[in-house]
């Protein structure tokens, strides 16, 4: 696959995200679609994911994301593509912001 098949999806959730497990939602969610990036807590109680994959499975990430987990309650999320990086060797979960 070429490096241009590849996009970056830049989205902040927000809602009931924050102590409720997910970030965690977002790295299992990511692994199972195999894409690569993190998922941190923004101090105005949103999370951020930064993603890297084929778009089709950026997509389910963000039905993923818009659904929730169990425990969360999302009330919007806002997403943004540009090209991806290639930074990334996996997912993970960044400290605080």
């Amino acid at each position: 696959m070429k490096p241009s098949d590849q996009q970056r999806l830049h989205a902040r959730v927000y809602g009931r995200v924050q102590g409720v497990g997910f970030r965690y939602y977002v790295l299992n969610t990511a692994a199972e679609l195999d894409l690569v990036g993190w998922a941190r807590n923004r101090k105005d109680d949103s999370v951020e994911v930064i993603a890297e994959g084929e778009i089709e499975i950026l997509k389910t990430l963000v039905r993923a994301l818009e659904r929730g987990s169990n425990s969360s309650a999302v009330r919007e999320v806002k997403t943004n593509l540009q090209e991806a990086s290639g930074e990334f060797g996996s997912f993970y979960i960044r400290p605080t912001l």
